[in-house]
Formats: C-alpha cells, structure tokens, sequence
C-alpha cells in the first residue's frame, strides 16, 4: 500500500529509529517498500539503509529532485515521506491503513501530530498550540500523500528552498487530515 520515501545526507544515525519504526509496518503488510534517496553522504547511511533492507538511490542536485526520483522509483500507489529522525508512535500503521483506504486517491493527503519533545521550551509548547489550532503542518510531521494527487500537484518543486514545505503549502490546509498518532522529530535537516 505504501512506499516510504526518506531524503537523506549524512543520516546514518537518525536514519536507524525511523527505520526500526517501520518495521511493524513492514511486518504487516503496509510498507510495499522504503527507498532511502541520499545526496552523497560520507558516512554509512547506505550501509544502515541495507540492513534495513531499504532500496538506496544516490541522486544528485536538490532535495526536491531527489525526492522526484524516488517517487519514480515507488511501487505503491500511496507515498509515505518521512525525514530521517522521525519517529512514528506504533499506532500509526492502524491509522495509516485506516486513511489510504478511505481516503480518495485525487483529494486528499494526511500528516502525523506532532509529539512533544521530552522537555519541552517554551517555543516547542506554542508551535504545539499552534498546530492544535489550524497551523500549517510541517515535513517532520510526515506526508501521506497518494501518487495520484502527488503528480497531480506537480510533485516537489526543484527551485524551492524547502520543497517539503512547499509540497504541504500546494497541498493546502483543507485537503490535509491531521491523523491522531504521534511523530516525534530528533533529526537534522537534509
């Protein structure tokens, strides 16, 4: 049902508890396949990436371009984009499931809530507020997002300075459901 799509660049250790997250997901049918796209590490992302079982992909130029590539790669019809360091709480593969079988393929995408850092500062506690009350949701919350309505979008945009942002921007706040379980974040930017 869907393939796990993670950009990487120089990930190896945030990319290991995303992976172990999967796993049940894995096991239960839900993950088709995980490609990990990196932008020429230097470390042992793609070795973590093979034991993890994932296809690695080494594509050059701009995130959105790897990204792009990817999804040329899938095999699901249904995308699941995580950063390497998300954490996906062990509800998410019912939710999931739940979701792109009820959603229709053309109009609409989902992304988890946001967990709470363990010692949360003052900044994490509003942007928690924030996203309770309507903010626009971020690429570390994870993006569930049918292939048909990805290419219908026109994809990752290859100019844009964050284009995870801006995918979640296009998909806009009414086509986006906030799905109940929890996507912790202890990773770095690609």
């Amino acid at each position: 049902m869907l393939s796990v799509i993670i950009p990487t660049l120089d990930s190896e250790r945030a990319l290991v508890p995303t992976l172990s997250a999967l796993v049940p997901g894995a096991t239960a049918g839900l993950v088709s396949d995980v490609l990990v796209v990196d932008g020429g590490s230097r470390d042992d992302t793609a070795a973590v990436a093979d034991v993890g079982g994932c296809n690695f992909l080494v594509a050059d130029g701009p995130l959105g371009r790897r990204l792009k590539t990817a999804v040329a790669w899938a095999r699901a019809p249904w995308l699941l984009f995580l950063r390497p360091g998300t954490i996906l709480d062990a509800p998410w593969i019912g939710e999931a499931t739940h979701f792109v079988e009820r959603a229709p393929a053309n109009s609409r995408a989902a992304v988890f809530r946001r967990a709470a850092p363990a010692q949360s500062t003052l900044r994490d506690a509003l942007s928690l507020v924030a996203a309770a009350l309507g903010a626009r949701a971020r690429p570390e919350q994870g993006l569930i997002i049918s292939k048909r309505l990805y290419e219908t979008i026109g994809g990752h945009s290859e100019s844009a300075a964050d284009p995870e942002a801006d995918l979640i921007h296009r998909i806009g706040r009414r086509r986006i459901v906030r799905l109940a379980t929890r996507a912790s974040w202890v990773g770095r930017d690609t």
